[in-house]
């Protein structure tokens, strides 16, 4: 390769620079001297003889004759070999010879055509660049060409191209047909089926595929690919959803533990999969979806390269995505320990029927002396949906990735077409009977998209509700309180659940719509055994850190604090405070204060009917003076509408309240 290493090497034999006399443009005054005019090939110090600048090796070539062009070397080399001798016909780009380099070989190619005259250069020689390999006689343009020319075959495959196409088909279910007849018999999937059914179709890059158990390395490659595939864990990028909403805005992550390999458990291999997916997804801001079924850390892999690995970093890493960017996880069949931690670090959690969740399994358990158990006892769905942990209940897989599907896509965008029912509906869905209960669910997916509705955690916490809608195709968060459940009474477990909703749809970015009918919060000696103080008033916390727009619509009850909290601490926090006629407003229920703020002149009544016929007149006299349309013209609200006019209003709420661009948290 070409360098100034003769320069530098005048340079340190100069006689001024080995007695030290040297100026700073030392070397610009004697460069004309330092310059090396030629390299003796087997004595490669360079000095100063003013001799020709070739090498010794070409010193003896031949002029080039009259009419004869010279092939050259393209660069410093030993010659490997002469692909032609003389009276050959060659073609233009045809390979003359080969030289080495540097432990490579570069290829020498005719620039013309042409019949080979003289060849000077010598297999196993060194030669330097520009220097002349043959002489070449000029041929037409095109001679030659017809016995050189090779057709590409495009359908042959190389050696090393074979062997990485067939280790990639041993990971396919395909190669595996007990793997995948195992889990069919269960009625579950392959771990592949589901990030196939997840992601578009040939929109995603498999990260890791090629991975192997590391505690077993002792094994043939066969048997251990056989055993091993991709370490039970599929890393993967691709697009959910991308035809609706284009590639940009559908980017998708997957980590699939794969439970026909080891029970889906974690090894050092995929767990440094994992981790380099993660890195991915917080770096580039890419939602992942977790497919958790597996057992854990995995005995003898885990701690093959020391003693605890408790320095592992994906459970900090998969905590790291948390309000950075949408975390769903998927759950079906046996889910424990490490699988479990991750899985618990996610926004939401969808399981099958038939999953289990804990955080160890039975023999951990029964290692720890705490009992036997078999792991269907060890967190059913029976116990995990209503405590909170999971959030949407399915049947199976299948339906498990299609709500994932649905759920990703209310953090992608608007849709450009939908429907909805006929608003006057609205109208008709609270009783005129105040203290006629009614279905919530009814109203909102009267006052909702068709079909747009998502409840999440449907088993906790009955007495509020928490989903994911649309309006006009634009996603929001919807928090509504249950008359069903307590009255519509705000308790501790809806506290916790309503504020967790708040956090996540302000963590990405989605309004909020509340749908207010609540006595308040709950009270007496048994709430407050379930630290109702703290877990309600968290609600007010959450409401003071949203950076979202904030709806509230009260369809009927609106008392105490508990209305506060459903409207982010105040009836003038929200973008807008609507109640429907049927809207009625108090410091704490009618009923509670008139027992409360009336007790001597009822004790005072002569009989029972006297008493009940003076409380349910103050009762009314009560209702009258908090009715909507009169707390409307104190301007404690901001209007009273015509509950068909419901979607209306929120529309030009959204509109409006998008001018201001929301910040990042």
């Amino acid at each position: 390769m070409a360098s100034n290493i003769g320069l530098l090497q005048n340079l340190l034999k100069h006689p001024a620079v080995e007695a030290w006399k040297v100026t700073t443009r030392f070397v610009e005054a004697q460069l004309p001297e330092l310059i090396p005019l030629t390299t003796d090939p087997k004595h490669p110090q360079l000095h100063f003889d003013n001799i020709q600048t070739t090498s010794a090796a070409n010193a003896e070539a031949p002029p080039l004759p009259a009419g004869m062009i010279s092939v050259e070397a393209p660069s410093m080399g030993t010659v490997v070999s002469l692909d032609v001798t003389e009276g050959d016909t060659v073609a233009k780009g045809q390979t003359i010879a080969v030289l080495e380099a540097m432990k490579m070989e570069f290829v020498v190619k005719a620039s013309q055509s042409g019949i080979v005259q003289t060849i000077i250069a010598v297999p196993g020689s060194m030669v330097t660049r520009g220097e002349a390999l043959i002489f070449l006689e000029p041929g037409e343009e095109g001679a030659g060409i017809a016995q050189t020319e090779q057709a590409v075959d495009l359908e042959y495959i190389r050696a090393d191209l074979d062997e990485a196409l067939e280790r990639h088909s041993k990971l396919t279910d395909d190669r595996r047909p007990d793997a995948v007849a195992k889990r069919h018999r269960t009625n579950q999937r392959t771990a592949r089926q589901n990030v196939e059914q997840l992601l578009d179709p040939n929109s995603y890059n498999e990260y890791g595929a090629l991975a192997l158990a590391a505690q077993r390395r002792r094994r043939s490659i066969d048997k251990l690919i056989e055993l091993s595939p991709a370490d039970g864990l599929i890393t993967a990028i691709g697009t959910v959803n991308a035809e609706t909403f284009g590639a940009a805005a559908a980017s998708c992550a997957a980590m699939a533990y794969d439970y026909t390999v080891f029970a889906g458990t974690q090894g050092l291999a995929n767990h440094r999969k994992a981790d380099r997916i993660l890195a991915l997804a917080e770096q580039w801001h890419i939602p992942l979806v977790l497919f958790a079924e597996g057992g854990g850390g995995r005995p003898s892999d885990t701690d093959t390269n020391g003693v605890s690995y408790l320095d592992c970093q994906s459970f900090i890493s998969m905590a790291r995505l948390s309000g950075k960017v949408p975390t769903l996880g998927i759950v079906s069949g046996r889910c424990f320990a490490g699988n479990a931690a991750l899985l618990g670090c996610c926004d939401t959690i969808i399981a099958t029927q038939n999953a289990n969740v804990g955080m160890a399994g039975p023999a951990m358990i029964e290692g720890g002396g705490l009992g036997s158990y078999t792991p269907e006892e060890i967190g059913p769905v029976s116990v995990m949906a209503p405590n909170g942990v999971i959030d949407i209940l399915v049947e199976d897989e299948a339906e498990a990735v299609r709500t994932a599907k649905q759920y990703l896509s209310y953090f992608q965008g608007t849709l450009k077409e939908w429907t909805c029912e006929d608003q006057r509906r609205l109208r008709h869905l609270i009783p005129e009977n105040r203290m006629r209960v009614y279905d919530i669910r009814e109203v909102i997916r009267t006052l909702a998209d068709d079909d747009s509705v998502l409840e999440l955690r449907r088993q906790f916490a009955p007495g509020l509700i928490t989903a994911f809608i649309r309006i006009e195709g634009r996603p929001i968060g919807l928090i509504a309180n249950n008359p069903m459940h307590l009255g519509g009474a705000v308790d501790a477990a809806a506290g916790d659940k309503a504020t967790r909703f708040m956090e996540l749809c302000n963590t990405h970015k989605l309004p909020i719509l509340s749908l207010c009918d609540t006595p308040g919060f709950m009270v007496g000696p048994e709430a407050e055994t379930q630290a109702t103080v703290r877990r309600v008033a968290n609600m007010f916390v959450a409401a003071a850190k949203l950076s979202v727009p904030f709806y509230t619509v009260v369809l009927r009850k609106a008392y105490g604090l508990g209305a506060q909290a459903m409207a982010a601490g105040s009836t003038l926090t929200p973008f807008f405070t609507a109640a429907w006629p049927s809207g009625e407003f108090g410091p704490m229920g009618l009923e509670g204060a008139v027992r409360l703020g009336f007790a001597k002149e009822l004790a005072a009544q002569p009989d029972e009917s006297s008493r009940k016929n003076m409380f349910d007149a103050l009762v009314a006299k009560a209702y009258e003076q908090g009715k909507a349309i009169n707390v409307a013209s104190y301007l404690e609200i901001d209007a009273v509408i015509d509950p068909q006019d419901t979607r209306t209003w929120l529309v030009r709420g959204l509109n409006a309240a998008a001018r201001r661009p929301i910040p990042d948290n």
